[in-house]
């Protein structure tokens, strides 16, 4: 297969399965990005590397998606109804308290990596907060569980320093001094199309707050 690169990265220095092989049975996840910060974070040895996050089993559907959007009922009166599920995929854990990650299959682009990433609050927030998994690497380098800006996070977990410099040398990526033009361009993409993709599937009693937001993002157009 020769030279796989990802917008001029050498994979095959760092991807051990950009060799043309394929992720195989031992590989995280079916994208290379993905795949080489769960290396990483695995060489860390607990360490951590962003406060709060934590790698999930990939596209594991039981993450807390079912609960998140009440439709427990639904697992054995209509499993059909849950079919929706599969255009979103949890990977990993998002903050100490229980929210988590997703990327949502917004189209059917091959490049899994470009997906928005949203995350499920565990009061109940819903955002999406990067337009790739790449942005969302940039908002881990600020450690905070919350997105604080740079200057305002005073403890940082042991892997830090590791991890801007692995961010740095794998993808050329620096953490931004402050995350609302990460956070904001993804919200501006995609925040409003997925409520839209999203509200037809959740019970009444939830949606109906959602529809507020989904207006206040549609007026703020």
């Amino acid at each position: 297969m020769g030279i796989d690169e990802l917008d001029g990265i050498d994979v095959m220095a760092t991807d051990p399965y950009a060799d043309g092989t394929g992720p195989g049975a031992d590989a995280y996840s079916p994208i290379p990005e993905l795949n080489l910060l769960k290396e990483f974070d695995d060489g860390l040895q607990g360490a951590g590397f962003s406060e709060g996050f934590e790698f999930y089993a990939y596209d594991w559907q039981d993450a807390g998606l079912v609960e998140w959007l009440g439709l427990s009922k639904l697992r054995d009166r209509d499993p059909e109804r849950l079919r929706f599920l599969s255009d979103l995929i949890p990977f990993a854990q998002a903050t100490g308290s229980g929210s988590f990650y997703t990327l949502w299959r917004c189209d059917d682009r091959a490049d899994l990596a470009t997906l928005p990433v949203v995350r499920w609050g565990d009061e109940g927030d819903l955002d999406v907060v990067a337009c790739g998994l790449r942005d969302l690497f940039r908002l881990l380098a600020l450690d905070s569980e919350w997105y604080l800006d740079a200057d305002q996070v005073e403890e940082h977990c042991g892997g830090h320093e590791a991890y801007l410099a692995w961010l740095e040398r794998t993808f050329g990526l620096t953490a931004p001094e402050s995350p609302d033009p990460v956070t904001e361009a993804a919200e501006d993409a995609y925040g409003a199309r997925f409520l839209r993709w999203l509200i037809p599937h959740m019970p009444e009693d939830i949606a109906e707050s959602y529809r507020e937001d989904l207006a206040a993002l549609e007026a703020g157009r």
